[in-house]
């Protein structure tokens, strides 16, 4: 199975959004830290903000920021919404009646358990988890930088 280039680039604007919160993300910054198109961004972020992962702030100061905190959002959140399915054979597309072992097949049975294992891992991380070391790390070279180092 292989991700969309979507969900590698939605995963990472929710990533760059929790790394720089509690300010906004710039859109523009976001494309140029990435090097994508604005379009396309801006195609990846519509249904990340209709499902609640991202906010906009609209003006000229605006930009977005995710909508919850970066502990609640999980990669399956994140996959679900920008995928258009998990089928990994074609007997998971459902309606696909041409193989009369479907039902029982032990080959559907091992890839659908694959699936939820797939599901599971992917559940069990959230953006804060990818996240939480660049933080850290971005915290303290901003204190460092300050010549605040001794404060550690």
């Amino acid at each position: 199975m292989r991700l969309t280039r979507q969900s590698s680039y939605a995963v990472r604007t929710l990533m760059y959004c929790a790394v720089n919160a509690p300010e906004l993300s710039r859109v523009s910054d976001v494309a140029k830290a990435y090097g994508i198109s604005e379009l396309f961004l801006f195609k990846l972020i519509k249904p990340l903000v209709e499902n609640g992962l991202l906010e906009t702030v609209r003006g000229r100061h605006g930009g977005i920021r995710l909508a919850r905190p970066a502990s609640e959002i999980t990669l399956l959140d994140t996959i679900k919404l920008t995928e258009e399915n998990f089928a990994l054979a074609e007997c998971f597309e459902g309606g696909d009646t041409s193989c009369p072992l479907v039902a029982g097949c032990d080959l559907n049975s091992a890839l659908h358990e694959a699936l939820h294992a797939f599901f599971a891992v992917l559940e069990s991380y959230t953006i804060a988890d990818l996240t939480d070391k660049r933080r850290a790390m971005r915290s303290r070279l901003g204190i460092e930088m300050l010549g605040l180092s001794e404060l550690n």
